[in-house]
């Protein structure tokens, strides 16, 4: 058996899983790394492939020191296969299979269930890389440079974490599923990533934060979910990636505090005390608050879509299968089975938002997409912190849920951000008050200018406390002219 606190350098794939001893598996995820590595020249832009960063790189996936901090060019990283300890004697912890000892190998019934979880995770790791491939033209200091880099390199991981799964457990199929999610590509007209959110562009550096502030908290809860899953190799995968994802989180949520310190900074410097004198703050070359918000409402609104029907037949099956659980399942105090339980739905009933009962089995994604909208009012009220420190009046808020909404009981009507409901017509003439438009867009594209000298950051945007691996404020976290 492998020892899985550490890592094998030994092959051309980094991993604790015993690659060397399955001869198959290896020659198969070597065959497949060419691509990779194509895909990944592709997509980050060439200016960035020689430069040294400074990345961290997992050498162990024990919680006291997993991650190793040193300078290397992108293209050679060492992204692996790193599943977390097991545990032992685990059990499946829900639905009809509850209490039995986990699965080492995928359930004969459950095998397309399983793929298809895995091929939707996978599909959404190189989505975001692909989304953020021009970022790195316009950051806004060598520290976020190298964030950036460092959520690339992770997501490019998190990839592999999903492909391995499909070369090992479901053989030529998973070969094939496995090849197409580097076919896919964000936005393409052909061959779309699977997930809306995915498609979506990211154009500047407040969208880049605001997506990794949410829409990787989406990720989050979905990792939660599998690594709850009683496929232990699925579940082992998801709880190590989860120690990445969190890291992604806190550059969003720093990201987002810093460029509002910096707006509410410059307002009380300027002895501008209106937040909503847009102008006047703008012409400091910030951003003001209430496209702040704006952008807030877009990505959370686009992230709560990623949580799908909020009554769901195939989302009842995953848990009653037991290969996806709950957020934090195991902490959940009943019988895991959910026979005759029920939850709050939203629901629409004569055109009125109202709150019914349903069985809580089928309303599994609801329960999620609860879990996530209090996962993520904590770092709005870290925010608001930010904003009330300096004594500005303004408040960011999540908009209501049925607000600007795509899928779900909520996508054939429009409300106001507070839960109004209204008409198509008066939302699209009120639309500019509550979404980004085109002169939002342009106004922070002009302000999106590179900083490129150590310890230096573009004027819309607050340095940060503390540097990374507790580096000085002047550190140069990307050499750009390494050769």
């Amino acid at each position: 058996m492998p020892d899985f606190a550490t890592v094998e350098y030994d092959t051309l794939i980094p991993n604790n899983v015993g690659l060397s001893s399955d001869k198959r598996v290896q020659k198969a995820l070597e065959k497949w790394h060419p691509g990779y590595i194509n895909w990944w020249n592709d997509l980050i832009p060439q200016r960035f492939q020689t430069s040294m960063v400074y990345l961290r790189t997992a050498v162990g996936v024990d919680p006291q020191g997993w991650a190793k901090f040193d300078y290397v060019k992108m293209p050679e990283y060492r992204w692996g296969v790193l599943l977390a300890p097991a545990v032992e004697d685990r059990r499946v912890p829900c639905g009809e299979h509850a209490g039995e000892k986990a699965w080492q190998e995928v359930p004969g019934e459950y095998r397309s269930m399983l793929r298809r979880l895995i091929v939707i995770q996978g599909d959404t790791e190189p989505a975001s890389v692909e989304q953020q491939r021009y970022l790195g033209m316009t950051a806004p200091s060598l520290y976020d440079m190298r964030n950036l880099f460092q959520v690339n390199v992770e997501e490019g991981r998190h990839l592999w974490a999903m492909v391995y799964l499909l070369h090992k457990y479901f053989g030529a199929d998973g070969r094939d599923e496995a090849d197409d999610l580097l076919r896919r590509s964000s936005g393409s007209q052909e061959a779309p990533r699977m997930l809306g959110a995915f498609n979506e562009a990211t154009p500047d550096w407040l969208s880049f934060f605001m997506f990794t502030y949410f829409t990787d908290r989406d990720g989050k809860m979905q990792l939660e979910s599998l690594a709850q899953s009683g496929f232990d190799p699925l579940s082992r995968t998801c709880r190590f990636m989860l120690t990445e994802e969190a890291h992604h989180m806190f550059v969003g949520e720093t990201g987002v505090g810093r460029t509002i310190q910096c707006t509410c900074e410059a307002m009380k410097a300027a002895g501008i005390e209106d937040p909503f004198d847009i102008n006047a703050v703008r012409a400091l070359g910030v951003i003001d608050l209430p496209t702040i918000q704006k952008k807030l409402n877009l990505h959370y609104t686009l992230s709560l879509d990623l949580f799908g029907q909020e009554i769901s037949t195939n989302a009842a099956n995953a848990f009653n299968a037991g290969i996806k659980g709950r957020y934090q399942e195991i902490k959940i105090e009943d019988d895991h089975k959910l026979a005759g339980a029920t939850y709050p739905v939203v629901q629409l009933v004569d055109g009125k938002i109202v709150t019914t009962e349903a069985p809580a089995l089928a309303a599994i994604n609801m329960r999620l997409r609860d879990d996530y909208t209090r996962d993520a009012a904590g770092g709005i009220g870290r925010w608001n912190a930010i904003i009330a420190k300096t004594g500005i009046k303004y408040e960011m808020k999540l908009p209501h849920p049925g607000f600007h909404r795509q899928i779900g009981v909520f996508a054939g009507v429009r409300t106001t951000p507070d839960g109004t409901i209204i008409s198509t017509a008066d939302f699209e003439r009120r639309r500019d008050e509550w979404l980004p438009n085109k002169a939002d867009g342009d106004f922070i594209a002009s302000l999106m200018k590179p900083e490129t000298t150590p310890g230096k950051y573009a004027g819309w945007i607050a340095p940060p406390r503390v540097g990374i691996d507790n580096k000085p404020g002047d550190f140069e976290y990307v050499k750009l002219h390494e050769a």
